[in-house]
């Protein structure tokens, strides 16, 4: 899968949430981005075999959050262009403060 089909990916998770579709769809897509197979040095040792894993793990992963980040940015700024009361970054904040008042 190519960094801009994972990134396609991250914009189909977040519209599917937003139309009320099933969890496990939402799921499913997600799943698509992860490698299924893994690819370690034979005989390696677990800090090697860790390695091997979080580097075939990081460029579909990056490519997942940079989705997620493209598509915050268009509806932030399509959201900020309409002159709304509350701007992004007080909807932002206010999010963080709720978050960060909330016990574990």
């Amino acid at each position: 899968m190519t960094e801009n089909e994972i990134k396609l990916k991250a914009i189909a998770v977040l519209t599917g949430l937003r139309s009320g579709v099933d969890a496990d769809y939402v799921s499913a897509l997600l799943g698509e981005v992860t490698p299924s197979e893994f690819l370690v040095p034979a005989g390696a040792e677990p800090a090697e075999i860790g390695r091997a894993l979080l580097d075939q793990l990081s460029g579909p992963w990056s490519a997942l959050i940079t989705g997620f980040v493209l598509a915050f940015e268009a509806v932030a700024d399509a959201h900020d262009a309409t002159e709304p009361e509350t701007s992004t970054e007080e909807i932002l904040q206010a999010l963080a403060l709720e978050l960060a008042s909330e016990s574990d």
